[in-house]
């Protein structure tokens, strides 16, 4: 059985028809899933339960993202809305009811924290700017092809 799998490998590799994945999904997987698997030992880690509960909402915007490249984009969404949203906000307003001490969440912990947060956030800002504006500037790509014969009368035939 063993020579049998290894002489198919063997004919697809000379044949060269094994599927690649695209540079942009291989990157995507690569850097998000190391992220994912930090926030997920984060997750375990952290002492503080709201930091907790911020890491696994960090590594579920993640899944949602997994999910929206290999084209499940309704999976996705219901990720963020359902787990993310909803889910999480419960469990944090229970961890608002149980009680945060209100003077450890206004000691800054991390020198630079906030400016390191406006540069994220400014940077997250030029992502979105320039992902929209490559959309919105960009034309349908195939609109041609698809109605050189007419979509109408298609239906006609």
């Amino acid at each position: 059985m063993t020579a049998l799998l290894a002489s198919d490998l063997a004919s697809n590799l000379a044949q060269d028809t094994i599927v690649r994945t695209s540079t942009g999904e291989a990157v995507t997987f690569w850097i998000l899933g190391a992220l994912a698997l930090i926030g997920a030992l984060a997750v375990v880690l952290a002492v503080n339960a709201v930091y907790s509960a911020m890491f696994l909402a960090m590594t579920m915007i993640i899944l949602a993202v997994f999910y929206m490249v290999q084209d499940a984009l309704f999976l996705g969404v219901v990720q963020v809305v359902v787990y993310t949203g909803a889910v999480m906000m419960l469990f944090l307003f229970v961890l608002m009811l149980i009680g945060v001490d209100s003077a450890e969440s206004l000691k800054e912990t991390l020198r630079g924290q906030r400016v390191a947060a406006v540069g994220t956030g400014i940077g997250f800002g030029i992502l979105l700017v320039g992902g929209i504006g490559n959309v919105a500037t960009g034309g349908f790509a195939g609109l041609t092809a698809a109605n050189a014969n007419g979509n109408v009368e298609a239906w006609r035939r």
